[in-house]
């Protein structure tokens, strides 16, 4: 991004999301590290970011008393330090703008740079005095502003409220304060200290009640509360007063040597201590993920509601695992289109390929989702694989069955013109057919790459041409009854190999069928095991950030002698204990529901290539139709002593009711409950069209 573009709008008192910064986020795949500076107007805040960003000129710097920055903007630009991250740098309104005269915003703007940010920058001018902690009003309003659980999730508002603090701790982002223009020396009570002391000493709280006292503590209460990461920089004037209007067009060795000192420590240490922008569960967000938390966040604003953590992930979810099966969909369809080109294949052929593509599939869609718990889109996933798998084999044995039957009526061809000319009506014409035929037969074994259906179509052609070759074997003059009748169990006999053949043929396929589902199934409960243990330590993590910080808060406490604070930071500790504690069993609790899932995945494979057998069916049903009709067209043609006593009497019993293909049996696997998957194909049944 070569500059910064407006990413929410503050017009008219409303908040809206610009839709072509939503668009940039939706395009950007990357993990964010987001970086937010909020903080009165005309404080210097987006120097500061310009600089985060390495450039002189960006946000607008203004020069007079009006705010140049309304509503959120925004500018990505590639992390210098970490590979493969965007750093998205947020800089917010300024707040208590005299212009806008209703700053009922001011507060919004405020909890969307902490919803969004996972480093939010306070910037201020002057000291860390009283007046400077009251400015941060809206730390205080923070549990007015924001949820962390649905309404549905929380046991009551009494209980959702007593653990507020302790929830935030666990989602909120680093905190750092800005100091600008600061010219005092940095002692107390004539002993040196660092920045971060001096932001300690400033939060600390007074002893005793009081309305005063409650009123002092609050805001330092809150910020001590909602944010454990707490760091502080002093940054000096940066040149003359007569010069600061014109700060964007100086040179920096024009600016103070400590002030560009604190400028390059403040940046370094963005860069190396902001995190990746996490949500609810730790799980680590894209640009694209950003874009759904921005519009859920600033469409549940709009309609007079207050943004809930929980939901907005719960909606991000959706969206981004049904993204991921279309993904995995895609991957897995590409992966096949090279082997689709050979087509026909033998079945080991489109095996490899099907389970190297099936493997690419899952590892896209496990790198996309998250919280699909009850393994729902992964299932869904697993059935447009087979489904679209399915029709992959139906297509190569369609192939298979063209490039066969093309090759053996070129190979009959010249026995059929031998028939026109009657060569074979003559004594001994049956030898020399029988010659000419085993030696098609051999030339069609000989060629290569016939497909998954070469025996099955050449037990069809045999079988068809039975019924010429026993006609040749009647007719023939030269041969005796005996030696006629001994011919016939030899042609049965051959028939019978073929069709041993044939089946062997489609064993071999069912056995390679299953074994790769198997295969499939044992990399598919790898790859979910390893995602489950990635979710979990995501979650751990938030947990012990959360503990880490109650711990040192009350050291703090204990150390100034807080002991009615340091009981409730107990029961606060306590608390995530005990959460602790019963993710752990929660964690138990998914390794015992995770055979579950992949059985449901197995049995959503099944039911996808159940579309494939169901096809096979009817070709079968179709192909015993096709025989019978032969047949009778031969009794009507008074060929009925041509017709094998086998299927003479299977045409007898069928007499009465010939079957009707019901071609809507194709296809007609289980149905599940399922979300909606675009698998990519017309929807048509192959087997419908038989």
């Amino acid at each position: 991004m070569d500059s910064p573009m407006c990413l929410v709008e503050n017009a008219d008192g409303e908040l809206h999301v610009v839709p072509g910064a939503i668009k940039y986020l939706m395009g950007l795949n990357q993990k964010v590290i987001v970086v937010a500076v909020v903080g009165l107007y005309r404080t210097g805040k987006s120097y500061l970011m310009n600089k985060l960003a390495g450039k002189r000129k960006g946000f607008a710097l203004g020069a007079t008393i009006q705010s140049k920055t309304k509503g959120i903007w925004m500018w990505c630009v590639p992390h210098p330090e970490k590979r493969d991250h965007t750093l998205v740098l947020l800089d917010t309104e300024g707040l208590g703008d005299v212009e806008k005269g209703d700053s009922k915003n001011d507060a919004w703007i405020f909890s969307l740079a902490i919803l969004l940010s996972s480093t939010l920058v306070y910037n201020s001018r002057g000291t860390i005095d009283n007046q400077a902690v009251e400015n941060l009003q809206y730390v205080s309003e923070l549990t007015e502003r924001i949820k962390v659980n649905s309404s549905s999730a929380a046991s009551s508002s009494h209980d959702d409220e007593e653990e507020g603090d302790t929830q935030f701790v666990q989602f909120f982002p680093n905190f750092v304060w800005a100091i600008r223009d600061f010219t005092l020396l940095l002692e107390i009570d004539g002993r040196n200290v660092t920045e971060d002391e001096y932001l300690e000493h400033s939060l600390e709280l007074r002893k005793g009640g009081g309305k005063k006292n409650l009123m002092y503590n609050l805001p330092r209460e809150c910020i001590r509360n909602y944010f454990p990461s707490r760091k502080c920089f002093v940054f000096p004037t940066p040149t003359t007063p007569a010069k600061m209007p014109h700060l964007d067009s100086m040179d920096e060795a024009d600016l103070c040597g400590t002030f560009r000192k604190v400028a390059d420590t403040f940046c370094r240490f963005i860069f190396q201590e902001s995190r990746t922008k996490t949500v609810k569960g730790g799980h680590k967000v894209t640009g694209r993920m950003l874009g759904h938390l921005i519009n859920t966040y600033v469409e549940t604003i709009a309609k007079g509601s207050v943004p809930c953590l929980e939901n907005a992930v719960l909606a991000m979810a959706q969206i981004e695992n049904q993204a991921a099966v279309d993904e995995g969909l895609a991957v897995y369809q590409r992966g096949m289109e090279e082997v689709k080109a050979l087509f026909p294949v033998d079945m080991g052929q489109i095996s490899a390929h099907h389970l190297c593509s099936d493997h690419q599939a899952t590892q896209a869609f496990m790198k996309r989702s998250f919280k699909d718990e009850n393994g729902d889109f992964l299932k869904a996933l697993a059935v447009a694989i087979a489904k679209h798998y399915a029709d992959l084999l139906i297509q190569n044995e369609d192939a298979s069955e063209k490039k066969c039957a093309s090759l053996l009526e070129k190979l009959s061809a010249p026995m059929a013109q031998k028939i026109k000319e009657g060569i074979y009506a003559t004594p001994g014409g049956y030898e020399l057919y029988c010659n000419h035929h085993d030696n098609m037969v051999a030339q069609y074994r000989a060629e290569p790459d016939k497909g998954v259906r070469a025996e099955e179509i050449l037990e069809q052609f045999l079988k068809e041409k039975s019924l010429e070759k026993n006609s040749i074997l009647q007719a023939d003059k030269k041969l005796t009854e005996n030696e006629k009748k001994i011919h016939e169990e030899q042609e049965k006999r051959a028939l019978a190999e073929q069709a041993v053949k044939m089946e062997a043929e489609k064993q071999h396929q069912l056995e390679k069928l299953i074994q790769e589902r198997e295969r499939s199934h044992q990399e598919g409960i790898c790859q979910l095991e390893a995602k489950m243990v990635q979710e979990a330590k995501g979650k751990q993590q938030e947990l012990e950030r959360a503990l880490d910080s109650k711990l040192h808060e009350q050291e703090k406490l204990m150390a100034k002698g807080f002991t009615e604070k340091e009981a409730a930071m107990k029961e606060e500790i306590q608390s995530l204990r005990e959460k602790e504690e019963a993710k752990r069993e929660e964690k138990e609790e998914q390794s015992r529901n995770f055979r579950a899932i992949a059985q449901g995945v197995m049995e959503s494979v099944s039911n996808g290539l159940g579309h494939y057998f169901n096809y096979k069916k009817a070709r079968e049903q179709r192909k015993a139709i096709v025989f019978k009709e032969q047949v009778r067209f031969n009794l009507k043609s008074g060929a009925v002593d041509n017709i094998p006593d086998k299927e003479r009497m299977t045409l007898k019993q069928d007499k009465m009711a010939t079957p009707k293909l019901k071609t809507g049996a194709v296809g007609n696997s289980k149905d599940t409950t399922l979300p909606k998957v675009n698998t990519g194909t017309t929807g048509k049944s192959p087997g419908s069209e038989v």
